[in-house]
């Protein structure tokens, strides 16, 4: 088969890097264009576009697939189908239609469930205990095609945002390696989605990442981990906003945001029900640290909020 790739992250990368491993015809890969970024706001190309240069391969970077130029030129290679992991552009339905086979998309959760852009965060949000893969025969809604082969991954306790996403990656790798030989034999079943099931897993916004001590301890500090390692959630202590980067739920009773003990084992702080400890933190302009460290150069008054 010969496919083209579209994708942008380490997520998408992790799944070009298995079927180049496999020995798939890679014809060409698209990425999104060169972003900047660190201190010095310098052009960087994105994870999948070094790898793709790294074994030669064609990329291309346009801002939009709404472009008749751009169309003709996927359409010259001729291509199977084409392998979409986090690409991060609508691709239009005269792109959609271009393969033989069509578009498949690695889409990070169990379809119908978590439509959207934030598939992992949501799920750990929602508690979730279970999410995996979806590989999905796209059509011009979002995140709605006839689904044609899943895998499931336990959600662990102490998962975060950024452990699921690499759990995600290598299992999104394994399964598009295996789908594809058989999409080629008409092997894959289509199924189509209930839409009544249907969630959708909106963007992340900063300003949610903010910790609303009214609530649960349990939801506080799942919170916690779907936003590690971004946007990081942030609490205010003292006037000063701080990014929690690890909590944990325990015992405590109190006003909710009251300080109910600050010492070498974690900064407790009541909540709506129950208590959050928090135990790795980090102020504007500082390095992540234990609350130990943290409590040192910090101070947290006991009795307030």
């Amino acid at each position: 088969m010969k496919l083209i790739f579209a994708g942008t992250p380490q997520f998408a990368a992790a799944a070009l890097d298995a079927l180049l491993a496999a020995g798939f015809d890679v014809a060409a890969v698209l990425t999104q264009p060169d972003r900047p970024a660190g201190r010095g706001m310098q052009l960087v190309a994105s994870p999948v576009k070094q790898l793709a240069l790294r074994h030669g391969l064609p990329v291309l970077q346009p801002q939009t697939l709404k472009d008749e130029t751009v169309q003709r030129e996927l359409a010259a290679y001729g291509a199977d189908v084409m392998v979409v992991a986090a690409y991060g552009l609508i691709l239009p339905s005269a792109v959609l239609t271009l393969p033989r086979l069509g578009c498949l998309n690695i889409h990070a959760s169990l379809l119908p469930r978590w439509r959207g852009a934030a598939p992992i965060q949501r799920a750990i949000l929602a508690g979730d205990t279970e999410t995996g893969i979806t590989i999905m025969q796209m059509d011009a809604g979002l995140d709605t095609g006839d689904m044609l082969l899943k895998k499931t991954c336990p959600i662990a306790a102490d998962d975060t945002a950024e452990t699921l996403h690499d759990k995600l990656a290598a299992l999104g790798a394994q399964a598009i390696v295996e789908a594809l030989p058989l999409l080629q034999q008409g092997e894959l079943r289509h199924e189509t989605q209930d839409d009544a099931l249907a969630t959708y897993a909106a963007k992340l916004d900063k300003a949610e990442a903010r910790l609303d001590w009214n609530g649960d301890a349990t939801d506080i500090t799942r919170a916690v981990r779907a936003y590690n390692p971004f946007p990081g959630a942030v609490v205010m202590l003292n006037g000063t906003p701080v990014k929690v980067w690890q909590a944990q739920a325990c015992e405590g009773t109190g006003a909710a945001g009251v300080v109910l003990a600050a010492d070498k084992d974690g900064i407790v702080v009541a909540c709506g029900c129950g208590a959050v400890r928090l135990e790795v933190l980090q102020r504007p302009n500082a390095k992540k640290m234990s609350a130990a460290q943290f409590v040192q150069g910090f101070v947290v008054r006991v009795g307030e909020g």
